[in-house]
């Protein structure tokens, strides 16, 4: 009986790390659209939804709620609008992480597998930011589970099982999906959704030296195919 798993991806950390511009353009965008310089803003990016991370810049500068409210959307449509387009850039400054695109080609050709991502990103941006590796020809990002679809990371994994289900007619047990991704959010994430997690130590910001908050799999990365596979019940 042929396994099926739903995996879940996480972009940034996990997938790709890439250049300046990836932070940078959040900065660019509020101050376009607020007006105040949001330069050296000190907020943390890792494992939060890009509507998350735009209000805590808002916040850092001090912009009152119910402005930054009404300016949401407006930051939002130029973040789009400052990565559209950026992949040869960020083909330039950026990299895959230790074994992603072998990882990812091998679970493509698995029977059973669907391979998506689930990110903080707007939908949009994280297309440009798999599509400047040639990644996005291993995921169906149709069924993806994004920013733009809840700032509340929490909720992604019901939306992606959801989208699985209308968009392509798989259905999957939440206990069928697997979280892959970087940071605790990421594992705070697949267990709200009753789904599997693995770790990998690959992000900005380490994880913990225990067995990071109790995921199902913590790996250093992900140069190790046959572990990845055996741990998801996909051993050959």
């Amino acid at each position: 009986m042929v396994a099926r798993r739903l995996i879940l991806w996480d972009v940034d950390g996990t997938l790709v790390r890439l250049g300046p511009l990836a932070s940078s353009a959040f900065a660019s965008a509020v101050q376009q659209v607020v007006g105040r310089d949001a330069a050296g803003h000190g907020v943390s990016m890792g494992g939060k939804t890009d509507p998350q991370i735009a209000r805590e810049i808002m916040a850092a500068l001090q912009v009152p709620e119910d402005e930054a409210d009404g300016h949401l959307s407006a930051v939002l449509t130029e973040l789009e609008r400052q990565l559209s387009g950026a992949e040869p850039e960020f083909a330039a400054s950026g990299r895959t992480l230790p074994g992603v695109p072998e990882l990812l080609r091998r679970l493509h050709d698995t029977p059973g597998v669907t391979q998506t991502v689930l990110t903080g990103n707007l939908a949009a941006n994280a297309r440009v930011k798999v599509a400047a590796f040639g990644l996005d020809a291993f995921l169906d990002l149709d069924i993806g589970a994004y920013g733009s679809d809840d700032h509340d990371r929490l909720k992604l994994v019901p939306i992606a099982l959801e989208k699985a289900a209308r968009v392509r007619e798989l259905r999957f047990e939440p206990d069928e999906a697997w979280v892959i991704g970087d940071t605790l959010r990421d594992l705070a994430c697949a267990r709200a959704g009753g789904a599997r997690c693995l770790l990998v130590r690959t992000g900005r910001d380490p994880l913990p030296p225990d067995e990071a908050g109790g995921a199902d799999a913590v790996l250093s990365d992900l140069t190790d195919g046959d572990r990845v596979l055996a741990l998801m019940g996909l051993a050959t």
